[in-house]
């Protein structure tokens, strides 16, 4: 008979979690929910305060037997399901069923599964917050209630087996919209002008792009303006007017949150949001080291804040100071958004000193990449400022107006570990100009006139659709990659070279 019995979700928790307690306590799974409402009907009584109607999940009849046994038969018993709503509502629904004694059910939460942390939790047990609980609950409630309107209106209008979804709905309507922007888009022509310049002292070759003219900016729209522009620059003389020298600082990015990790690993790995979720997960409940055993590598997945501990802000003083030196580190804090939730840290490393290639072999090729990232990351938002020297430059040319820039990396600081990705194709950094100065005449290479056309909006990413669904507080981080994950499988989408777009389901609605 165990003195206690811990119940978390899954199997892979539970071996990591059942070497930090004693022998004499017991760890199970409960694999996830264990209750839901009914699939056959809505199972919400609309009538009477949108009362749901749970029932017990089809084929769990035997772990529900198994885990009302294992209650019977301990002392004190430990719901240990994930520290997020989902999670609350998992143990609710296991205190429920198992009908105990309420002052021998207790719940713990952790958001790392280390031996601190898990102690530390077992010893500081709380009640269910059941207003978390009714969070999960308002928000179940409306995804069926959502599913079960208008779905009927889809297997009347285009097919039947199709279904909607609260978050899924808006979702396919930003690709619809977007798709119909690209549709109606008219390319407009436009101009730019390069001019190939040379400083005669060093020899060195420099670019400069056309602004306009007496100082105001001026757009050039067709040919024959462009040509206009050239004739008036023929056997024109070339003279810097203005040179500006200054210095420019590069903060790092803070710690990821569910979302940036998502958007990151899409852009910098070609990950889906289903695969990055499923890789962190499983970073996060362990994995086997020889001589460690199951070991959590990085705090819990599901987090839109950016905070960190001052324990692990300690641990990656340590370990930047000493691998980089003391001037590669800066203490930062980060503000989390007003409209987070901010019950958990930032997604982080659990250990500092588990560097990615000292445990490269422990972990397949995926988890070895997503992991790098997160602790790359990390580190680097503890990590000084990154500082350019930089140079603008102005030239007057016959009243035209032409601009120079560059800049030189003086001091990498965080860059030595991570640079953050965007949706956009990356620039090359600038290169230093050469040593200008004011009223110093430059030579003419040679003039490059280049025609252009404006482009419709891109398609959207997983990426970028997650980041356009957080910008518009649509749904939470948890919930995208299933969203996108469903709306694909049900080919209201499609993918193509990560790019998404509608499918003819679209044209039917």
């Amino acid at each position: 008979m165990a003195d206690k019995l811990v119940i978390v979700e899954s199997p892979a928790k539970a071996n990591t979690i059942k070497k930090f307690l004693g022998g004499s306590t017991k760890v199970v799974a409960s694999m996830g929910h264990i209750r839901d409402l009914p699939k056959s009907k809505m199972g919400i009584d609309i009538e009477h305060d949108f009362e749901p109607e749970y029932i017990n999940i089809r084929g769990k009849g035997d772990l529900i037997k198994s885990l009302k046994k294992e209650a019977k038969q301990a002392k004190k018993i430990y719901i240990a399901t994930d520290p997020d709503r989902e999670g609350e509502a998992i143990a609710w629904h296991l205190a429920t069923i198992l009908n105990e004694e309420k002052k021998k059910i207790t719940r713990v939460t952790f958001n790392e599964i280390t031996k601190g942390a898990v102690q530390k939790a077992i010893k500081e047990p709380r009640d269910i917050d059941i207003n978390l609980v009714d969070a999960q609950q308002a928000r179940r409630v409306l995804d069926r209630i959502v599913g079960y309107k208008m779905s009927p209106v889809l297997w009347k209008k285009v097919r039947r087996g199709l279904s909607a979804g609260r978050v899924q709905s808006v979702a396919v309507k930003l690709i619809v919209d977007r798709e119909e922007e690209i549709e109606k888009f008219k390319p407009e022509e436009y101009w730019n002008l390069y001019a190939n310049l040379q400083d005669q002292e060093s020899k060195k070759q420099f670019e400069a792009r056309f602004f306009g003219k007496d100082g105001k900016k001026q757009e050039v729209h067709s040919e024959d303006e462009m040509n206009k522009i050239l004739k008036e620059l023929d056997k024109a003389q070339y003279m810097i007017t203005e040179v500006k020298k200054g210095e420019k600082k590069r903060n790092p990015a803070p710690p990821f949150t569910t979302s940036t990790m998502q958007q990151e690993a899409s852009r910098k790995l070609g990950f889906t949001l289903k695969k990055t979720m499923s890789i962190a997960q499983g970073l996060y409940e362990g994995v086997k080291m020889p001589e460690k055993g199951t070991v959590g590598l990085i705090t819990y997945m599901r987090t839109d804040s950016t905070r960190i501990s001052d324990e692990a802000r300690a641990a990656a003083k340590e370990h930047i100071t000493k691998a980089y030196g003391e001037k590669y580190y800066e203490n930062r804090y980060y503000k989390t958004s007003k409209d987070a939730q901010d019950a958990h840290e930032g997604i982080r490393p659990t250990y500092a000193d588990l560097e990615p290639d000292s445990i490269k072999d422990y972990l397949n090729k995926d988890q070895y990449k997503l992991y790098k990232l997160i602790y790359n990351r990390f580190m680097a938002s503890q990590m000084a400022t990154a500082i350019y020297d930089t140079m603008q430059v102005t030239i007057d040319a016959n009243h035209y107006t032409f601009k120079a820039n560059g800049q030189n990396l003086k001091f990498k600081g965080f860059m030595t570990l991570y640079v953050e990705g965007t949706d956009q194709k990356e620039k090359e950094e600038e290169k230093m100009l050469p040593d200008l100065k004011e009223k110093q005449e430059v030579f003419l290479k040679k003039l490059n006139p280049k025609q252009s056309f404006t482009e419709p909006p891109p398609r959207y990413t997983e990426a970028s659709l997650v980041k356009a669904l957080e910008e518009k507080d649509i749904g939470r981080p948890s919930t995208y990659s299933p969203t996108i994950t469903t709306i694909l499988e049900r080919r209201y989408i499609e993918k193509i070279q990560k790019q998404l777009s509608p499918t003819e389901l679209r044209k039917n609605c």
